[in-house]
């Protein structure tokens, strides 16, 4: 035989269940949409990294190409096009400052590491930060958001 609180809705132990489930809804909803945002940010500084080493790779090309003309006339050409610190970050820079920023950076720049370490090969950093979807405004309060760097090599090669 039932309680007559029991029968009315009520539990065995003297309390009402109504409005548990709303709790529950609740906590399922914030945890499902902390997990979209946190994919659709990653996903975004995934595709700014890409927009940016496609940056970097052009600039790096470009100044690979470049030459140093200087070296060129006293030691002529050699096996391959010779390029110094200067030429390549002077290039580099000439390439980006042509290029139109993707819209998920805020900036960018080249970084320390631009150069040539053996005459004949352009290395290019470039440094950007990103901007998340929703959640920039956020990460603005802890910092400058999120920076993003990336290296690329190139190398002109002549062919007899």
């Amino acid at each position: 035989m039932s309680s007559g609180s029991e029968a009315r809705g009520g539990s065995a132990h003297g309390g009402s269940d109504q409005g548990q489930i709303s709790v529950l809804l609740v906590g399922l909803v914030a945890i499902v949409l902390t997990l979209v945002l946190g994919v659709v940010g990653v996903t975004s500084v995934q595709l700014s990294r890409i927009h940016l080493l496609d940056a970097a790779d052009a600039a790096a090309l470009a100044a690979s190409d470049a030459l140093a003309e200087e070296q060129v006339y006293d030691h002529g050409l050699g096996d391959g096009i010779v390029i110094d610190d200067h030429l390549v970050a002077e290039s580099a820079a000439e390439h980006l400052a042509s290029r139109t920023m993707p819209s998920r950076l805020t900036s960018w720049r080249l970084g320390p590491c631009t150069g040539t370490p053996d005459g004949r090969t352009a290395v290019v950093e470039v440094v950007g930060s990103a901007k998340i979807p929703l959640i920039s405004s956020v990460l603005r309060a802890f910092g400058d958001g999120v920076t993003i760097t990336v290296v690329s090599r190139a190398r002109s090669d002549l062919e007899p």
